[in-house]
């Protein structure tokens, strides 16, 4: 069973409400929590559209369009595909920086995907507990004011994957800047460390595909979860405010 509602931001970040009541704060009844300001919402949303166009141009990018007719100087089109493949990248990459930030200056809520309260033993029920939520094993849902155990260790493992693909993003960018270039300098190491470019563009395409299936994945739950539990999962990261039905 979930732990009891508190106010100290500490509870707030991993435990969440008991049953399909929301608990009671102050002598009133908690019907919605401002959880994800508007900075973490637009990086939300601009990580979403960036990944789109990465995954879309970097499936381009590894499997080619056929050879168009007509002189090579009339066609720009991987070059166009190329250059949306960047702008994505260095957007995700930027925003990662930033979301590093917000996790440090703004609320308990913007930190909980960065580090796992695995020493708690709270923690692990509530997550086994998710687990058995997911796949219908249980019938009622806990409520929470910010991400659920699973959906912690999900974004958790996300973050790590878009760092990865970022870093080798670089640096195949920095192999084509040349050996001179800041990408290379800084990134240029992994690609002797996986055995070369075309091993680091493999790893780079499962990445991608990884990605793919986090979204779809990510996607469902969310869905689901915005029917099925009783609070608000979708509007959230558009209002910022996480509202709870009885």
């Amino acid at each position: 069973m979930s732990m009891p509602f508190t106010t100290r931001p500490e509870h707030l970040k991993t435990l969440g409400f008991d049953g399909s009541v929301p608990a009671d704060l102050h002598g009133r009844v908690v019907t919605s929590v401002y959880v994800y300001p508007a900075s973490v919402r637009l990086w939300h949303w601009l990580s979403a559209l960036a990944i789109v166009v990465l995954c879309i141009t970097g499936y381009f990018i590894g499997k080619p369009m056929p050879t168009l007719s007509g002189p090579a100087g009339s066609h720009f089109i991987m070059g166009y595909i190329r250059f949306a493949h960047f702008s994505a990248g260095y957007v995700l990459a930027i925003g990662l920086i930033f979301r590093v930030c917000y996790a440090v200056f703004l609320n308990p809520f913007s930190r909980e995907i960065f580090v796992l309260p695995i020493l708690t033993p709270q923690w692990w029920k509530e997550l086994l507990y998710e687990v058995r939520w997911y796949l219908f094993m249980v019938r009622y849902p806990h409520k929470y004011v910010g991400h659920n155990p699973f959906s912690q260790v999900a974004m958790f493992t996300f973050l790590i994957v878009a760092v990865l693909m970022s870093m080798s993003g670089f640096a195949l960018y920095g192999e084509g800047l040349g050996h001179n270039s800041w990408a290379w300098h800084l990134f240029g190491w992994m690609i002797p460390l996986t055995g070369g470019s075309l091993s680091l563009h493999e790893w780079h395409q499962l990445g991608m595909w990884s990605i793919v299936l986090f979204v779809m994945v990510h996607l469902y739950a969310a869905i689901r979860e915005d029917i099925m539990s009783r609070q608000s999962i979708v509007s959230t990261m558009i209002s910022g405010f996480r509202l709870f039905r009885g």
